[in-house]
C-alpha cells in the first residue's frame, strides 16, 4: 500500500496525489494507492492514518507525506518502522502555522474551519526525530517559499535525499521523480 498524506489544506485531488495515484495505475497497482482527505486536526487526521495502517493488516506500506503531510509520515514511520518520501516536508510546522491562526478553506473542497491553538497543541504532540535514516526519502526544492529546505535537510541528514534548485512548495519537479519513489516503495514499472 501507498499511503499519501496531502498538506495543510490540501486534498486528495491536489496534483502530486492524482499523478502518483496515475503513476500506480500504469504499474497495474492502482488498488494500492490510498489518499485520504485528512481532517484539518492533527489528532484526527493521525486517527484517520492509523485506521488506514490497521486495515492494511501487515502488507508493506511506504508513507508518502506532502509538507504538513511529510510532518505526520515523519510520526506514523516512527511508530510503524515504516518507509517514509517526504516531499517539501514541514518540520517544524508549529512556527509555521502560528501566523495563519484564524479562519482558513480547504484550496479544493472549500470547507471553512478555524486555525486555532488546540491545532498547534495536537501537532507538537507528534514531533518524531527519524531513528533509521534508510527509511526515508526526502525531495525539496529550494525554491520552495513557504518552508526552508535546508531545515528538512538538517533534519533528514543521513536519509537519501534529493534537492532540486529552484522549484516551489508545489514540488514542481515531482513528474520527475515518480520512479525514484515506485523504486524505493519496492514497486517495479513503468512510472
Amino acid at each position: 500500500m501507498m499511503l499519501y498524506l496531502h498538506g495543510f489544506n490540501s486534498a486528495p485531488q491536489s496534483g502530486k496525489a492524482v499523478q502518483l495515484q496515475q503513476a500506480l495505475a500504469r504499474c497495474g497497482r492502482a488498488a494500492e494507492f490510498v489518499c485520504p482527505a485528512l481532517h484539518h486536526r492533527p489528532a484526527r487526521a493521525i486517527e484517520q492514518a492509523e485506521a488506514l495502517i490497521a486495515a492494511a493488516a501487515g502488507q508493506p506500506i511506504t508513507l508518502v507525506g506532502s509538507s504538513l503531510g511529510g510532518f505526520y509520515a515523519t510520526w506514523l514511520a516512527e511508530r510503524h518502522q515504516l518507509r517514509a518520501v517526504l516531499l517539501n516536508p514541514a518540520v517544524r510546522p508549529v512556527g509555521t502555522l502560528e501566523q495563519y491562526l484564524g479562519w482558513q478553506s480547504n484550496l479544493y473542497t472549500g470547507e471553512r474551519y478555524r486555525l486555532t491553538e488546540a491545532h498547534l497543541t495536537e501537532m507538537r504532540s507528534l514531533v518524531a526525530v527519524p531513528s533509521d535514516y534508510a527509511r526515508y526519502l526526502l525531495i525539496v526544492e529550494s525554491g520552495d517559499e513557504v518552508l526552508d529546505h535546508r531545515v528538512a535537510v538538517e533534519h533528514y541528514k543521513g536519509a537519501e535525499t534529493i534537492v532540486v534548485e529552484g522549484g516551489d512548495h508545489a514540488l514542481s519537479s515531482f513528474p520527475t521523480h515518480l520512479p525514484r519513489i515506485l523504486a524505493f516503495a519496492g514497486i517495479t514499472g513503468a512510472g
